[in-house]
This record gives C-alpha cells, structure tokens and sequence, in this order.
C-alpha cells in the first residue's frame, strides 16, 4: 500500500495502523495519555493494541521512544508505566534504554511527598538501532589526557590507551531544562517539547527516515521530523489537535 507519508491522519491509531504494511516504519516518538488524567476530548485507548501494531510496523532496528508517568490514585501511583513497559519486552521490543525526563517545573502538588518532577522515557528497540549521539555535555576535565587500567575476566590487569578528554562528551541518559512552548491562537492541553522529540529524532533515526506519532496531538514530533529531514506520519483521534497540527506544519522549516 502507500503509505500516508507526511500526512496527520485524523482517525483511531489502532484501526489506521492495521492497514500498514509490516516492517515500515523507522522510528516512533509518542506520548500516550497517562491513565486517566486526561481525557482529550473524552477518546480512550487500547494500550495492547497500540503495542501490538507498533511491533508489527517498527522495521528491525527501529526504535519506539516511550513517553510516559503515572497517575496517583487513592494515595498510590498506579505503575502502569511499568506494566507498558514489561508489556512492550513480552511482545519481542529489547529495552534499549530507560531514560528520564526532568521537567521545568512540578504539577499536582501533594503533601506527603517530595514534588513530582520527571518522567519516563523508555527507549525500545527492534533489534540493534540507529544511534547519533548528541554530545553536548561540557567535560570538567576537557584538554587532560588520561589513561586507565582495565581488569579483565582472568583477573590481570590491561592498560588503555591513553586519551585526549574532548570538550564536550556524550548527553547522559537525564535530560533536563527542556521547557514546552506554545504558540497560535489555539493550544494542546498537554504539549510535547520540541527539543525533547527533535533530540531523540537526531538520536534514533537518520535522514530521509519515517517517524510515526501514534499519539500526535498538536503534532511536535511530525514538526520535528519535517524540520530534520525526515519523513513523518502523525495519527491522532481529535479532529480539533488534527487542526492545531497542521496549522503547525504550514509554519514552514526552521533551516
């Protein structure tokens, strides 16, 4: 079939995802709702289908980034975070990476714990991925040379080579101080940084690539894709986001 490239698809992500063909798609960048926290104009949705459709359609090597908390209830978070996650590995994905998302700021507030401020970005893979670093984290001891020894499974001892510390090193798997920004007359109640899906487009997937949103909302991960040179499909169930979307795309390339 061909595929709706660089095209928001207003419609149920499961039912579109059935008419993919299998092995199709490069790289995932999605937020689902979290429980129940909000409703998005009162649509629900199958978490064991959406799963099940993304193993389907994710090309070997391909990547799904997982975005992801949990709600608390009744005095407890729920872990269903944790559930998606074991359920993502019994399906056939590899737990790339757990990575954390430190927000800006905290929300929902409660009196007996510490203030709420990350969560999750599972990082699940279809065999070995495509991986481009972003090495942006300053190294305190740039422009040393150091040298290390290296135990190996005999017990003896090996030297390394010794190294130049470059200027900047690989990004740790916590990132930070990543603000959302909206724009427009219109608004999503719960936006998706662009930083944040750009990054992990430029890590996981390479140009001319096709990044899907099974959750799209206002459509960041689609903008980000266009912005990057790859391809994008974005699929989402409210015709309202579907709008705000593609208004979006209609903005034109940053470069």
């Amino acid at each position: 079939m061909n595929l709706p490239i660089n095209q928001i698809i207003c419609g149920d992500n499961v039912e579109t995802l059935q008419g993919f063909p299998d092995d199709c798609i490069d790289l995932t960048v999605t937020s689902p709702p979290y429980d129940n926290l909000r409703t998005y104009g009162g649509h629900s949705w199958d978490f064991e289908g959406v799963a099940q459709q993304l193993w389907r359609v994710t090309k070997p090597g391909g990547v799904v980034v997982w975005v992801v908390a949990d709600a608390t209830i009744d005095g407890s978070e729920t872990g269903t975070s944790f559930r998606q996650a074991l359920r993502f590995m019994e399906i056939g994905f590899r737990l790339h990476d757990t990575m954390i998302w430190q927000k800006e700021s905290f929300t929902n507030p409660f009196p007996n714990r510490y203030h709420q401020v990350w969560e999750f970005m599972f990082v699940f893979s279809s065999g070995d991925p495509v991986f481009n670093p972003i090495c942006d984290r300053k190294n305190v001891h740039a422009g040393t040379v150091v040298s290390s020894t290296v135990r190996e499974s005999d017990g003896s001892l090996s030297h390394r080579t010794p190294k130049l510390i470059a200027d900047f090193g690989k990004r740790w798997n916590v990132w930070q101080d990543i603000v959302v920004k909206q724009s427009g007359s219109r608004v999503h109640p719960a936006p998706f940084p662009e930083s944040l899906a750009r990054d992990h487009i430029l890590s996981w997937s390479n140009e001319g690539d096709l990044v899907l949103d099974p959750f799209s909302g206002s459509g960041t991960t689609a903008k980000m894709a266009k912005h990057n040179g790859r391809n994008f499909i974005g699929i989402e169930v409210n015709p309202e986001y579907c709008e705000i979307a593609e208004e979006r795309l209609r903005q034109g390339v940053l470069f």
